[in-house]
């Protein structure tokens, strides 16, 4: 319990608002998680699975209707329109608030409210920031305890304080009609209601971590980020770190938990995953750009996660892991889903608890299937991931999945060059996603969706972080595992060798190796990225380094009608646009 008068004042108009039967205060104790997960497989919502072969793991299935983050259901609803910005749908206020009680009221009667004192980051960190979520779902109290810092030691540190971000999250009747995910930067409230699926409802994740999280970063001069951080330590012992910002389908997980090649495994290199999504970063007292992940847990995508993409991804779902909509196989009561291997269960329910033959065609495990594991179970989990004060960041990575524009690799000018670079990052559609294969989807620093108001001042604030820093800023570089031959195939190996090319960007970091100018920026010299080993010639790779000023033509009048959504486009990215330009025609 907690005797902070601002957060008894909001339960007390919640609970009058929802009319809940009673109301439990999450304490973050074993034992009360324990009772939780017994009554949700007494009800149904949970099924607890194998326990030698999966201990601590149980399997959800949302409703049919409700399996993905929906962005046209999603509200940035800030005192303007202006301030929510041309790439967020925006409602005003005062409408939304209307709206959502209406919704609201009465929607916990015969219910529990359950209330989740969280901290987005470790608890106490003068980086952290405290949430109060209330939830109707024991599903969301049991991925919320996986996912953040829940518990008696979050009201502690909260104290009398006033500083702390609102969660109210309804289940109501799952209606996609009536489902609305809303923001309110101003008020640091966010409310979610008729969904039940984790990235909807799991309020410390995108909808608090990013989304409110990047406006309160603008207001206090730090920033949240949709960004991996690695930590490659090298023979020597020492160890870099990179925050990496990559769209979706790009590999993200994998590079945050990236295992070297034999070889350099062998050399004593290892790779430490800080965080697979979100890192929140700061300037430290030593001038330099430091970052924690606020999370404590994964959310990851299950189909596709193996032990050749990314086994330890797959180890840390090994124990105390919620599965949703995955296959139940019910021979030995554990799960699967595509891509994990190549044995689908015979005797089996699909993601909606039918029965299910592989043979059919039909995917067993829905697409968007997910895994919640505590990030302690991560066989590369970092030992600075409990550190308060996060790591300090030498590298920004960003990326896309691009067939023949961006090189392997490049890195920008300067720090301002870097904000261009990133805000001009796009991916390809693949067969993946709905509609066309090979659309060019703009999706700046991977910030798009997540971005809690307007993107114009976003990349302002990327330039005033920049102005702060001053020469102790990250070097800024943009990677491509995805460049295809003529013949459509990749032309990179990926995975793990993906490493080859983080040495040459610490390389560059500390000065090591020279680089070769080009109109985008620099790129290696071929002869300092080790193909040594792979399938890959000398020629490849410096196919694989090439700038082809006519399809670099194609991309800056591309650039430049993108732009032009932006009502508050900083004058500096239309410079570097112009630059852009003019050394491609040099």
């Amino acid at each position: 319990m907690t005797t902070n008068a601002s957060v008894l004042a909001w339960i007390d108009q919640m609970k009058e608002l929802t009319n809940p039967d009673t109301v439990v205060y999450i304490d973050g104790s074993e034992a009360q998680l324990e009772q939780l997960r017994q009554q949700a497989v007494k009800t149904g919502e949970m099924i607890k699975l194998n326990q030698e072969k999966l201990p601590g793991c149980y399997l959800h299935r949302t409703a049919v209707n409700d399996v993905a983050r929906v962005e046209g259901r999603t509200f940035i609803c800030a005192r303007t329109k202006e301030e929510a910005g041309p790439t967020n749908n925006w409602m005003d206020p005062k409408e939304a608030y209307a709206l959502l009680y209406g919704i609201a009221k009465g929607a916990y009667a015969g219910r529990t409210m359950y209330v989740i004192p969280y901290s987005m980051g470790p608890v106490g960190s003068e980086f952290s920031k405290i949430g109060v979520e209330l939830t109707d779902s024991i599903y969301v109290v049991l991925n919320m305890a996986i996912m953040t810092r829940v518990g008696d030691a979050v009201w502690e540190v909260l104290g009398d304080s006033t500083d702390w971000v609102k969660g109210l999250h309804c289940k109501c009747d799952i209606d996609e009609e009536k489902r609305y995910i809303c923001h309110f930067p101003e008020d640091n409230t966010i409310i979610s209601v008729n969904s039940g699926y984790g990235g909807n409802v799991l309020l410390g994740k995108k909808c608090f971590a990013l989304r409110i999280a990047s406006f309160l970063g603008r207001n206090e001069g730090w920033m949240a980020e949709h960004m991996l951080i690695l930590g490659l330590e090298k023979p020597n012992g020492e160890i870099k770190y990179i925050a990496a910002a990559f769209p979706s389908a790009c590999g993200k997980t994998n590079l945050a938990m990236l295992i070297p090649p034999e070889k350099y495994r062998k050399l004593g290199y290892k790779v430490w995953c800080v965080g697979d999504d979100i890192a929140w970063m700061r300037i430290g007292e030593d001038g330099r750009l430091w970052a924690v992940n606020p999370e404590n847990g994964f959310f990851g995508v299950a189909p596709g996660t193996n032990e050749k993409s990314n086994p330890n991804a797959l180890h840390t779902t090994q124990k105390d892991t919620i599965f949703t909509n995955v296959v139940h196989n019910l021979d030995d009561n554990t799960v699967w889903w595509e891509g994990l291997d190549k044995n689908p269960p015979t005797n089996a329910l699909n993601w909606k608890g039918e029965k299910w033959d592989p043979a059919s065609g039909e995917k067993g495990a829905h697409p968007n299937s997910r895994f919640t594991a505590p990030a302690k179970n991560c066989p590369c989990i970092s030992p600075e991931f409990e550190n308060g004060k996060g790591v300090p960041i030498s590298a920004i990575v960003f990326g896309g999945r691009r067939a023949k524009a961006a090189p392997l690799v490049y890195q920008s000018r300067d720090w301002k060059h870097g904000v261009f670079v990133g805000s001009v990052m796009a991916s390809e559609t693949t067969a993946a996603a709905t509609g066309a294969v090979g659309v060019v989807r703009h999706d700046p620093m991977a910030m798009i969706p997540f971005c809690g108001y307007n993107m114009g001042d976003y990349f302002a604030h990327w330039l005033e972080m920049g102005e702060k820093l001053g020469d102790k800023a990250p070097k800024i570089f943009n990677v491509n595992w995805f460049r295809l031959d003529d013949e459509g195939n990749f032309m990179w190996p990926g995975f793990g060798d993906n490493m080859r090319v983080l040495n040459w960007i610490l390389d560059r970091c500390e000065g090591k190796v020279d680089a070769v100018e080009t109109p985008i920026g620099y790129v290696p010299h071929p002869a300092d990225i080790d193909i040594d080993g792979l399938d890959v010639t000398e020629d490849t790779l410096k196919e694989l380094l090439d700038v082809d000023k006519d399809v670099w033509t194609a991309e800056a009048a591309d650039i430049e009608e993108f732009y032009k959504k932006f009502d508050r486009l900083p004058d500096e990215m239309k410079k570097q646009l112009a630059t852009l330009k003019e050394n491609l025609q040099k």
